[in-house]
């Protein structure tokens, strides 16, 4: 599947939008597309054709390796993020390989980063939804929050703010998973993958 090089890249955090979950476990997507804005100089602000919050700009040395790229943070609540990332995919013309949706983890260890694309959504209701709206092949970049400990629910421990001992790593681990993405935006999967999948 080859895709046009100059052609932009749609970065989604996925979240669920207010305050009341900012520090969620759930809302780790944000955080990482929160620092991407950060890093292009740019302000989240209302998108025009869909429910979300968008950033442009770029991303990458001059040359021909710089990106445009447009960042994204779905208002919609999670499970329902596949209508604005459709829409935003549609209004700017992205070709669904150059769509990478930034989400949480259970199966992976809490900071652990693994980049891949295409997939099934392995319980994950913003993938799900993405998936029922414009298929599975865009890539994902899954950032590990461990398993709920004892008996506590999955739908409680991802609506939890992550622990103290959680948040003193938190910083490192989402500059990371920027990283990440950039590397893959700018430099292609495979070695984002043997740079990041460790």
């Amino acid at each position: 599947m080859t895709t046009d090089a100059s052609a932009p890249w749609l970065i989604v955090g996925l979240g669920n939008p207010g305050p009341e979950y900012a520090g969620n476990r759930h809302n780790v997507g944000f955080m990482v597309a929160d620092l991407l804005a950060e890093r292009v100089g740019g302000k989240f602000k209302r998108a025009q054709k869909a429910q979300a919050q968008v950033v442009e700009g770029r991303i990458g040395p001059p040359g021909p390796a710089n990106r445009r790229v447009v960042l994204a943070k779905p208002m919609s609540y999670m499970n329902l993020s596949g209508g604005p990332v459709t829409a935003l995919r549609d209004f700017y013309k992205v070709p669904t390989a150059h769509v990478v949706a930034v989400h949480d983890e259970l199966d992976i260890d809490y900071g652990t980063l693994r980049l891949k694309l295409g997939g099934g959504d392995n319980g994950h209701n913003g993938l799900k939804s993405m998936t029922k709206a414009m298929g599975p092949d865009y890539h994902r970049l899954r950032f590990g929050i461990g398993r709920p400990p004892g008996r506590m629910q999955v739908a409680d421990f991802v609506l939890k703010d992550f622990s103290s001992a959680e948040r003193k790593e938190l910083d490192y681990f989402v500059d990371r998973a920027a990283d990440a993405v950039e590397c893959l935006v700018t430099e292609g999967l495979e070695r984002a993958q043997s740079a990041y999948n460790v």
